[in-house]
């Protein structure tokens, strides 16, 4: 996760995250990404149940629910030994999570644990009293998936009327007082929706979007000849940077991260090189602090039948199952081959990975693309677009 507004427009310094002491469990939200103790912000997919059909889904969520999801109760108990182990955040997700009627039942429990609480959603199941309930359980942020205007979207999403759903679900918790936000899922067939997307924010007023790089995961693995090219990656990110810092300069305050390549903070320290020397030296710390990729470490995922994966796209892999052991115990248990590989999977990495300048701030990018593509999990990471001079150690 990289903060395009916090690092390229400035609003975020390395002293920020330095006065909280960098730790997890008292850094406020917008500066969790540069803690020290990386406890795992997890990702807990509770149910695969979804009224949506996104061609890109990574968790191959459909409409047929069934008895393998964990119960309320199992439920409760995982968020028990979550909030013991120090989880600052969970974050339900799906299928659809707003499918359970028991969401805000475990949403609260979570947030009376001490955890804040998210949801990401596709958005079209929010209705009025669903966000006043959200509200008053003390969640903390909504994300939700848009793929474009509405007719991409509409496309993406395999029901029409999905996109208007959505943002009525977005006014819904605008008029509710929850932080609400975007997340788009970048590829070659919505690129061009970037600057909607922008346009959006400003005419709704919405504080946040998140723009994600494309996951070869799920029916996310059919897209793979959808994903950007190198230099339409490079563009995209661009347009991103423009955008936000053209926001910024108006006065207008947003909070604008891209997601799932860790190349975006190389190629964003490199452009602030030739723009603004002394920033990019303290956008270099910020990275060195947000050490890059963090699956297996900072980030982790529980499924919708307890099972426990690197992160919410490393679903044939699991460490272990949720109903045998606490979550807790599986994570902290690094004689699990890949477990404990992931946790210091620097020393792993091949190829232009293991010789990269940028390794310890993008942290070997994502190992579940290049074993998605190569079959090799160590390979390096088929989306880094950055070239072989911009990794060479003697630039």
């Amino acid at each position: 996760m990289i903060g395009i507004s916090k690092l390229y427009c400035g609003t975020v310094e390395p002293s920020d995250a330095l006065r909280y002491g960098r730790h997890s469990g008292c850094l406020p939200s917008h500066l969790l990404q540069f803690s020290k103790d990386k406890k795992p912000v997890v990702v807990w997919n509770i149910t695969r149940h979804c009224n949506l059909k996104c061609v890109h889904c990574y968790a191959h969520a459909d409409n047929n629910s069934g008895d393998y999801e964990l119960t309320t109760v199992e439920g409760k108990k995982l968020i028990d030994d979550l909030a013991g182990y120090g989880v600052p955040v969970l974050l339900f997700s799906g299928g659809e999570p707003l499918v359970r009627a028991d969401l805000p039942e475990l949403a609260a429990y979570a947030v009376e644990k001490g955890m804040r609480a998210v949801i990401s959603t596709n958005g079209t199941r929010i209705t009025p009293e669903k966000a006043r309930i959200l509200k008053e359980i003390g969640l903390s942020y909504v994300g939700i998936s848009l793929d474009g205007m509405e007719q991409v979207n509409d496309h993406f999403r395999g029901v029409k009327g999905a996109f208007q759903a959505a943002i009525e679900g977005i006014r819904n918790c605008q008029d509710a007082g929850i932080k609400v936000g975007l997340r788009f899922t970048i590829n070659k067939r919505n690129v061009d929706e970037i600057p909607g997307i922008f346009t959006l924010l400003e005419t709704m007023d919405i504080p946040r979007v998140c723009f994600y790089h494309l996951v070869y995961a799920g029916r996310g693995s059919d897209l793979v000849k959808e994903d950007l090219t190198h230099p339409e990656t490079r563009r995209a990110v661009d347009l991103i940077m423009d955008r936000t810092r053209e926001m910024h300069n108006r006065g207008l305050s947003k909070e604008v991260l891209t997601v799932d390549n860790h190349a975006d903070g190389p190629y964003l320290y490199l452009r602030l090189l030739g723009e603004n020397p002394e920033r990019a030296k303290e956008v270099l710390e910020l990275l060195q602090m947000n050490e890059g990729n963090s699956s297996g470490r900072g980030i982790g995922c529980v499924s919708w039948d307890g099972s426990v994966h690197a992160d919410q796209f490393w679903r044939h892999y699991s460490f272990g199952n949720v109903r045998e052991r606490p979550f807790s115990e599986i994570w902290s248990d690094t004689s699990e081959p890949l477990l404990g590989k992931l946790k210091d999977k620097k020393n792993y990495v091949k190829g232009r990975c293991a010789s990269c300048r940028w390794l310890d701030i993008c942290g070997g990018n994502f190992r579940v693309r290049a074993e998605a593509l190569t079959g090799d999990v160590w390979a390096p990471d088929p989306a880094c677009y950055l070239t072989d001079e911009e990794i060479s150690e003697t630039v």
